[in-house]
């Protein structure tokens, strides 16, 4: 009887700690995954000086047309180079659902929930054949669950904050994220 109380004691503080504040609960998620570290090289993963001289070049040196979205690209150089920091939210250290919701306010507006899982329900789903500019792309860790968003760029390049380089731009083609993309959304507005 002792020893069923005791679970039963155990399982409600379980539930009132996990249910307590988003930090808690994503310290946990946090420390599960800690250990997957992506080794890889970015495409891009310090500011890009400006060109101003340089025709077709945007901020990240990447060749754009009339229709990008250069406060996008303007906002994503700026934070280049960031460090990762697991639930950070500042240019000491951010974290990938921080980085990407940083992104949205400033250049859209919109306030994204604050986990890569819960901007799951930000988007409308679509098909990787369909992403343009600014949608997201999300990813699953080894255990099968969405750990990871970044933001969609052009030439299925996508900026966002990884454990190993923090903030940088990477290529959807590059083994380990091909290996975990989960799908692509679009924003809902």
């Amino acid at each position: 009887m002792a020893l069923g109380m005791l679970l039963l004691t155990g399982c409600d503080s379980l539930k009132a700690f996990m249910s307590r504040d988003l930090e808690d609960e994503d310290f946990i998620i946090g420390q599960l995954y800690a250990d997957e570290v992506v080794a890889e090289t970015p495409v891009i993963a310090r500011p890009v000086a400006r060109n101003t001289t340089a025709r077709g070049s945007n901020p990240l040196g990447l060749t754009y047309s009339a229709e990008d979205n250069m406060a996008l690209y303007e906002a994503i150089n700026s934070w280049l180079g960031v460090p990762y920091k697991y639930g950070g939210t500042d240019r000491n250290g951010i974290d990938c659902s921080a980085f990407v919701g940083a992104i949205y306010k400033e250049v859209y507006g919109i306030a994204l929930n604050r986990t890569a899982n819960d901007m799951t329900r930000n988007v409308n789903f679509i098909p990787r054949s369909q992403l343009r500019e600014g949608d997201l792309v999300f990813f699953k860790n080894s255990n099968g669950k969405v750990s990871h968003v970044g933001i969609y760029l052009k030439d299925n390049l996508f900026a966002h904050s990884s454990t190993s380089n923090g903030v940088s731009v990477s290529s959807l083609e590059n083994t380990y994220w091909k290996k975990h993309f989960y799908k692509a959304g679009r924003v809902k507005k």
